[in-house]
């Protein structure tokens, strides 16, 4: 009996030649490392070494997070991941009466140049690559993070990571904006400028669709759209004036793993596929880096359950491997208590030594590729190959991905997406093993972490001292500088900079950009 697919493709019972029949394995495999890309974007992939391990982590203050990455980094994490608060992310400072009850809640509150110092305190920069997670404001955080490593005599250039810096998919699905579409993606093009003479081993984004599929994007949405976005992000920069292999080699992406594990890892394929094509045929890309698509990979947090939540363990072990078997760069594994509240010290370890059973356990790393000519694989590759770049086609007739995300579409499309999956789990139509069936009759009991209220006390505290020991004729000039460079046409990023060299807070620099960008409002179609 054939099986939907979470995208609705037909899932066949058996497979056999004939779903390849007039396949052309030069034309839809390639080799390893070549063009376009399907079997992954290394000639070795995980035979050489395995993918970076990268657990994301930030709660409280900074000190708070600086001892959990400490503790991350000693048991074997090769690459951080920070999450920040909600206030951070919105461009607020900890002492902004909108962020009275949410300081150190869901991430790590950053205000200053001196909380990003007490943030990587210990850590060797110039060795740990770092992601963070940050949209709006990426471009302050990632300069206070340049700042950090300038005072302890890192050259830029040795500086490795990614800031998320995806903003069109804030518009569609999670809502942590500020400012209207086109000064966002001015914001963004700046920053690719920068960085290509400044950090040019830095990703300057990573096109997130991890975010819509939390929000029930299917596997087809979650690539059509994610890659729609960066395609408007490519023309951003081109029409900046960049050339498209200046700054196409440093951007990146993030998907979710579910634990649909054959349609994953046909997903992971088909986006490579479909980059590689798009790349250089439609954007005349020549550097083989240029075509390929490198992702970050983190396992399904919405698949995650409050009841009985050691099962969680198995649903990211299963996750995880989808992202391996799929060729994902690097992996972040949820921790089994993330349904309840924050990761404890003990389930951050539980999904790190998860990553390393597989890696260093398993035999998944012994050779590239092992689903390569699967009957089944192929055949869901090009499937999830076909409906993406239908679903691509239709953004383009609506004007691209802004024009699209302007009339709700993208939005729209996810929510009937959610919609239907919130159905059939209430109806039992699809089963989730605790929830609706295997059921137990009492949980045990289970402690969760606890974030301390009076660290945003101590939060307003430490903000007051800065702004009473700085000196502020200097950060005024400076936050003047910036608001006079964004309402023209010069690169904002090196005044931003001066800014928070003074000791400007985040939200003073995004405030000075509100001054002269505005905020978006959603209309009534979002």
């Amino acid at each position: 009996m054939t099986r939907p697919s979470e995208s609705g493709l037909p899932i066949e019972p058996v497979y056999g030649p004939d779903a390849l029949e007039g396949w052309d394995p030069a034309e839809r495999l390639g080799e390893p490392g070549a063009y376009p890309y399907t079997r992954g974007i290394h000639p070795t992939m995980y035979t050489g070494r395995p993918w970076t391990v990268r657990q994301y982590a930030g709660f409280g203050a900074a000190a708070e997070s600086n001892a959990r990455y400490r503790q991350l980094i000693a048991h074997g994490t090769t690459g951080l991941s920070v999450a920040f608060d909600l206030p951070t992310q919105m461009g607020h400072d900890s002492d902004a009466p909108i962020a009275r009850g949410e300081v150190g809640r869901v991430g790590v509150a950053i205000d200053s140049l001196d909380d990003m110092r007490v943030l990587f305190d210990g850590i060797p920069l110039d060795r740990v690559s770092t992601s963070m997670t940050i949209n709006a404001p990426a471009a302050p955080l990632l300069l206070l993070l340049q700042l950090v490593a300038e005072e302890r005599g890192v050259p830029a250039g040795r500086l490795t990571g990614t800031v998320q810096n995806d903003i069109l998919k804030e518009y569609i699905a999670r809502g942590a904006y500020i400012f209207p579409p086109g000064p966002s993606l001015r914001l963004i093009a700046d920053t690719f400028r920068y960085c290509r003479g400044e950090l040019p081993r830095w990703n300057t984004v990573s096109v997130s669709g991890y975010h819509m599929a939390e929000a029930g994007a299917t596997p087809v949405q979650e690539i059509a759209f994610t890659l729609a976005n960066a395609v408007e992000y490519v023309r951003t920069a081109l029409a900046a004036g960049m050339d498209v292999d200046e700054f196409a080699p440093r951007v990146s992406f993030f998907f979710v793993a579910r634990t649909t594990l054959l349609e994953e890892i046909a997903k992971f394929r088909a986006a490579r596929r479909i980059w590689a094509r798009l790349m250089r045929e439609r954007f005349g890309a020549r550097d083989p880096r240029s075509l390929t698509l490198r992702f970050h990979t983190q396992t399904a947090g919405v698949q995650l359950t409050a009841q009985q939540p050691e099962v969680n363990l198995v649903r990211v072990a299963v996750q995880g491997l989808a992202a391996v078997l799929g060729g994902t760069q690097s992996l972040h594994t949820n921790a089994f208590d993330e349904a309840i509240a924050l990761p404890t010290e003990k389930s951050a370890r539980l999904a790190l030594r998860t990553q390393q059973v597989l890696a260093y356990e398993t035999d998944v790393t012994a050779t590239v590729d092992p689903f390569a000519g699967s009957y089944a694989i192929e055949s869901l590759t090009d499937g999830l190959e076909d409906e993406t770049l239908a679903l691509m086609r239709r953004i383009e007739e609506l004007g691209g991905a802004v024009a699209a995300i302007e009339q709700g579409f993208q939005k729209r499309e996810i929510e009937r997406s959610a919609y239907r999956v919130a159905r059939e789990t209430e109806s039992g139509e699809r089963v989730v093993v605790g929830v609706n069936r295997f059921t137990a009759d009492a949980e045990e009991p289970y402690e969760p972490l606890r974030v301390d209220p009076a660290i945003e006390e101590r939060q307003r505290e430490r903000l007051a001292a800065l702004r009473a020991g700085r000196d502020g004729p200097a950060v005024d000039a400076a936050l003047g500088a910036l608001r006079t460079a964004a309402g023209g046409t010069e690169n904002v990023l090196p005044p931003m900079k001066d800014a928070l060299r003074a000791r400007a807070t985040v939200g003073e620099v995004c405030g000075a950009l509100r001054a002269v960008w505005g905020t978006h409002v959603p209309t009534d179609t979002f």
